[in-house]
């Protein structure tokens, strides 16, 4: 199953009281988007320089220590904390899908170094 990339920024909440609001609200708005309560609506994705929830951080780590493969697509494994993820990972099968190198590429079983779309271009 593959994850539609704009999938996550369909789906938006207010940082002041967390109600959810679709995409079509967003778009709809005048400006920086708002809630009836006067917070601002964000997409439900984590920003550069936003911390990842702890309780996102506890499971991705139970996944990751738990997997018996583990596919890492499309980042350079150079920003913390998620890129210090991959070090939780105890199973047989690592594989790294990036356009450049990244410094796990030692530790995988497999590396292909090639654009995102390029490699998934014929996945159906």
């Amino acid at each position: 199953m593959f994850l539609n990339y704009t999938g996550s920024v369909l789906r938006n909440y207010c940082m002041k009281c967390h109600k959810f609001f679709d995409a079509e609200y967003v778009f709809n708005s005048n400006g920086i988007p708002k809630c009836t309560c006067g917070g601002i609506i964000k997409p439900d994705v984590v920003l550069y320089e936003e911390c990842l929830a702890d309780e996102t951080i506890e499971n991705s780590i139970n996944a990751i220590q738990n997997a018996d493969l583990m596919l890492v697509a499309g980042t350079s494994l150079t920003v913390y904390p998620a890129s210090g993820l991959i070090n939780y990972f105890r199973g047989k099968n690592l594989v790294l899908i990036n356009r450049d190198a990244t410094p796990y590429d030692n530790k995988a079983n497999l590396v292909i170094n090639e654009a995102l779309g390029k490699v998934f271009e014929n996945v159906d």
